[in-house]
């Protein structure tokens, strides 16, 4: 069955919140909001009778079925709701220095595949991005977007919050600006206020700096398989751009406890990083285990 991204939240800042699924009772009919009416209903060009996943990022998902469909209006009665928890073993923050174009969505994407919990999005002295005021808003309503239609995809039921963007000394050195707070698309807003995503605002149980290969530097620091014995680690990862992170970028990092983590011996695309990164975290922790 499709699966398909249910925000209480809506674009209108005016209107009220949609409720949670879960506040919702078995056999209660539910006025589709426009972003799944579009998908479902005109591009897929769903039926009445027809069924379908819906979940909204506060766990498990639900089965649905169509009722009615107008030309601006479809309800849907919920049918089942299946305790499905698909979330990642590891909870894990990317800082990503922002790319150009489809590297960008293609490295959000697979992060979310491989469970990601949240991407911090930055720039950097090598940086190719550097988004002007007026640009955030709709990147990262995009962004967003990528994560969530690769939750629904995948099978994830909750989406990995974009964080909008930051030079990346701000984010390094967060005590010194503080004028500085985190922001997320409106469509995940009242979302990341959940208690699932609270853990992100406390310090991390290990901080990793994605660096090229370098002669003297550890393949694997030594402590990543003690963190990876317990039970829900908390790993920070940084991934810089094309052209690195510069000298005085990685020395902060480091002075901020971001031990440096080689995979292997060539030199990666940023947009490969968080794949081949987050592949490798779930593969230790399961040997561990």
């Amino acid at each position: 069955m499709r699966r398909f991204f249910y925000t209480i939240d809506s674009d209108n800042a005016d209107a009220p919140l949609l409720p949670k699924l879960s506040e919702l009772s078995q056999g209660s009919d539910i006025e589709l909001p426009d972003s799944i009416i579009h998908h479902w209903c005109r591009v897929l060009r769903a039926n009445v009778g027809d069924q379908g996943i819906l979940f909204d990022g506060f766990g498990g998902e639900y089965q649905v079925q169509l009722q009615t469909i107008s030309k601006k209006k479809a309800i849907a009665t919920l049918l089942l709701h299946l305790d499905d928890d698909r979330t990642a073993p590891i909870i894990s923050k990317i800082g990503l220095v922002m790319s150009r174009g489809e590297r960008m969505d293609y490295a959000i994407q697979k992060a979310t595949e491989l469970g990601v919990t949240a991407i911090q999005l930055l720039s950097s002295h090598h940086g190719e991005v550097n988004l002007k005021p007026a640009q955030v808003e709709k990147k990262l309503a995009h962004w967003q977007q990528v994560a969530i239609a690769a939750c629904e995809q995948c099978g994830l039921n909750r989406p990995p919050l974009i964080l909008a963007p930051l030079s990346i000394r701000d984010w390094l050195a967060p005590t010194e600006s503080p004028n500085n707070k985190t922001a997320v698309s409106p469509i995940v807003s009242t979302l990341s206020k959940d208690k699932y995503y609270q853990v992100l605002e406390s310090a991390a149980d290990l901080r990793l700096q994605m660096s090229v290969p370098a002669a003297g530097q550890p393949a694997k620091p030594e402590i990543l398989e003690t963190v990876l014995k317990q039970e829900s680690p908390y790993i920070e990862l940084l991934i810089g751009p094309e052209g690195g992170l510069s000298d005085d970028e990685c020395q902060k990092a480091e002075s901020v406890g971001f031990a440096p983590w080689q995979i292997g011996t060539r030199v990666l695309r940023t947009e490969t990083v968080p794949v081949v990164a987050l592949t490798t975290l779930l593969a230790l922790y399961s040997y561990n285990k």
